[in-house]
């Protein structure tokens, strides 16, 4: 729906202008305090999935209480936050090793998705064990809830006029500021905020929404969150062919596989969703919900 309307809006001369749509990566700023877009996309797509996964535990089959629910946002925070930000350094930017005092600097961007992934994973593990739940059942919940997360991020990287397409001539095509050394002039680019914004966020929500409320998906531990690693997987393959290349990686192996770094890394997610929902009729059993008194087959 947004692209069309990107579209409607370009001059029939040339390409929407990123300067023209009057976006800022800032909401406002009082004294030392600045909110960004960037930091209300996390704060929004954290609290929009608590409240969803809340709709989630109220069905029959849940795998925690209302009580676990409320503490686990902490940990899942937990883990976005620090594996994010850790998986970037390691994964993006390793020479931030060696400037500890830039890896603390949240406020300046770099987190890195397949890193938040990793993260929450332990987080939930470790929550789980703390509370004797079944730690895969409580993933698969999460899983249905990070789609609003992802959809959120992708806004705001797009109104921060970041990660940024490939030059494309395409009517919905976008000239991004400073993408090119000073001089050049700009090219027309990809939207490709607005296609990871579609396929993590809005298509993904809808698969994970069906297999969860229309299919027995709940009663086979490890089914959604294989849907979700799976779908998310696919489609960050995909929209990497229209995303530009990252600077840091040019001249080396990764550059001349033809394949980008967010490539590689959906590589073992695109395989360990594969696994997690082959074998998830083999992990089905009598659900005892946490939440509820009736059993579920």
């Amino acid at each position: 729906m947004i692209l069309p309307i990107l579209a409607a809006a370009a001059p029939a001369t040339g390409h929407i202008r990123f300067d023209d749509l009057g976006l800022h990566p800032d909401i406002f700023s009082i004294g030392f305090f600045t909110l960004r877009w960037y930091s209300l996309a996390y704060i929004t797509g954290i609290l929009v999935g608590w409240w969803y996964l809340l709709r989630l535990i109220a069905a029959p089959g849940a795998p925690m209480a209302r009580r676990h629910a409320d503490d686990l946002v902490f940990y899942a925070t937990l883990g976005i936050i620090l594996g994010g930000r850790i998986g970037y350094v390691l994964f993006y930017a390793p020479e931030m090793i060696l400037h500890p005092i830039r890896i603390l600097r949240l406020w300046d961007g770099g987190m890195s998705f397949h890193g938040g992934v990793i993260g929450t994973s332990i987080g939930l593990i470790l929550f789980a064990r703390k509370h004797g739940l079944n730690w895969l059942r409580v993933h698969d919940y999460i899983a249905c809830c990070v789609p609003f997360g992802l959809f959120f991020g992708r806004l705001a990287n797009f109104v921060n006029g970041e990660l940024w397409g490939k030059p494309a001539n395409v009517p919905w095509a976008i000239v991004f500021d400073r993408t090119v050394p000073y001089g050049v002039p700009e090219p027309a680019r990809h939207p490709s905020q607005l296609y990871e914004a579609g396929l993590e966020g809005i298509l993904l929500f809808a698969i994970l929404w069906f297999a969860f409320w229309k299919t027995k998906a709940r009663y086979q531990p490890g089914r959604l969150v294989g849907l979700f690693v799976l779908g998310y997987g696919i489609a960050r393959f995909i929209v990497e062919f229209f995303r530009e290349p990252d600077a840091q990686f040019r001249g080396t192996f990764i550059e001349a596989t033809g394949i980008h770094m967010g490539q590689w890394l959906c590589v073992p997610m695109i395989a360990g969703g594969l696994y997690l929902i082959l074998t998830a009729p083999k992990r089905r059993v009598r659900v005892e919900p946490t939440w509820g008194t009736e059993s579920v087959a």
